[in-house]
């Protein structure tokens, strides 16, 4: 057994080769994107972006990004083409990093063919952040979570 202090969790494991790092980081961002990135691309009125929301009527109902598309999962193979053009890029999102709605979506649009994302935090760290929350009656912000964005409002710049 090590003595206190010199045993590290961290690198238990060796870091992977640099090649190694590179692939996946490189693959993760090619499937994921996060709120800030989605805010600032929807406020920029990015050509052909898409935002689906993936989650029940209710769920809809009850808050969603502003500007959302609802397309449950149940529905995107029947539906997607018709409220969807075909070079979008879609981005998927659903409850919150617990739930993994928002992968099964994006799975069903990249059979489909579409360039997709997965909105990692989803709806709920959309929210966190303070970006605009659309229900049938208004458009609101909840205030900034200190724990998920600078309260200050300044981009976090990572």
């Amino acid at each position: 057994m090590p003595a206190t202090g010199s045993f590290s969790a961290v690198s238990a494991v060796p870091a992977a080769a640099h090649d190694v790092a590179i692939a996946h980081f490189a693959a993760r961002l090619s499937v994921e994107t996060d709120v800030s990135d989605v805010a600032a691309d929807l406020a920029a009125s990015i050509p052909g972006l898409v935002v689906v929301d993936s989650r029940s009527r209710e769920s809809w109902d009850q808050g969603h990004v502003q500007g959302a598309v609802h397309l449950p999962t149940a529905e995107i193979a029947a539906k997607a083409a018709a409220l969807i053009a075909g070079d979008a890029m879609v981005v998927t999102y659903c409850w919150g990093p617990g739930c993994n709605g928002a992968t099964r979506a994006a799975l069903e649009f990249a059979r489909l063919g579409y360039r997709v994302k997965e909105m990692i935090g989803g709806f709920e760290y959309w929210a966190r952040e303070g970006f605009p929350v659309e229900t049938a009656s208004a458009v609101t912000r909840r205030p900034v979570d200190a724990l998920t964005a600078p309260v200050s409002g300044i981009s976090c710049a990572c």
